[in-house]
């Protein structure tokens, strides 16, 4: 599979953003399921067809830009200015770094980018990853990860153990806050609106290591000629308490997720059950079932 990905990588990025483009049409128009998630979640988040119909093509861009992104050379990615500028500072500042990414645009790319503008003096960056149950799967994916200055750690207590080490002693974390985490490991809180069970990793971490935390977002230039990489600072209070920083993380993900809806996941079943939800437990319906059982 390795070397399958390694031949992909070789390919223009037009021409992989132009077969992704074809292969989420073509997901999006024969799963019902599929597509029915996609409609339901824009609309919960007040946008039209017309505003997410880019997403599609997006979708498939994000599989089919894989190969390149996991076994190609470094990627160009455009910084600008400011974005350049949060980086130095957040440097200067001798103090860990939380970054944070929603699911949309070449995420992926996103904590690459930043791993390799600072991983000679600063060290590199932490970031989760899942490991697949397939042996052969779990090492090929520990690998590609493993690179371009990021240093990718399993979602279980060690990998949360390193994460917290790393933001203590001055190091820098990349998370992704909008996927379902297994129960026991998320609080529902409020995401467009509706209740979502998301993960309080971040939260505890800024809780304990107080760190600096930066949004970003990694954006898709059209006709497959590249990408860009917006930071933006974000003030949270390492003072309030758990819900309080899952909520606000929520909406500052709601926040990215306005400035280019065009390139968010939204098939993704983010309003999911979590793995391990014993049963008979209850899945909150509305906010103000939230409200009433915090």
């Amino acid at each position: 599979m390795f070397f399958l990905l390694r031949i992909f990588s070789f390919l223009p990025t037009p021409l992989l953003h132009a077969i992704g483009w074809l292969l989420g049409w073509l997901v999006f128009l024969l799963s019902p399921s599929y597509r029915k998630r996609f409609l339901e979640n824009a609309h919960q988040a007040g946008f039209t067809f017309a505003q997410v119909r880019p997403a599609i093509g997006h979708a498939g861009r994000m599989v089919a830009e894989l190969p390149k992104v996991w076994t190609g050379p470094p990627v160009k990615v455009d910084l600008d200015h400011a974005s350049c500028q949060l980086l130095d500072q957040a440097w200067h500042a001798k103090q860990g770094v939380l970054f944070i990414t929603p699911h949309m645009g070449c995420f992926e790319l996103a904590s690459q980018t930043v791993a390799q503008y600072w991983s000679d003096e600063r060290g590199p960056l932490t970031v989760l990853y899942r490991p697949a149950r397939k042996a052969f799967l779990a090492k090929m994916l520990e690998s590609v990860r493993n690179r371009h200055g990021q240093q990718a750690v399993p979602t279980d207590m060690s990998g949360v153990r390193a994460m917290l080490k790393s933001l203590r002693h001055g190091g820098s974390v990349g998370l992704l806050p909008d996927q379902v985490p297994p129960w026991g490991m998320g609080d529902w809180a409020p995401f467009f609106g509706k209740p979502a069970y998301t993960m309080t990793i971040a939260a505890r971490m800024i809780q304990q290591t107080q760190p600096q935390v930066i949004m970003a977002r990694c954006e898709r230039k059209p006709y497959g000629l590249g990408y860009r990489l917006f930071l933006s600072s974000l003030e949270l209070n390492p003072a309030a308490n758990q819900y309080e920083l899952v909520h606000a993380i929520n909406t500052a993900v709601e926040e990215q997720i306005r400035l280019c809806p065009e390139q968010y996941m939204w098939g993704y079943a983010r309003y999911k059950s979590p793995r391990g939800m014993p049963d008979g437990s209850h899945h909150p319906q509305s906010i103000a079932d939230i409200k009433s059982s915090s």
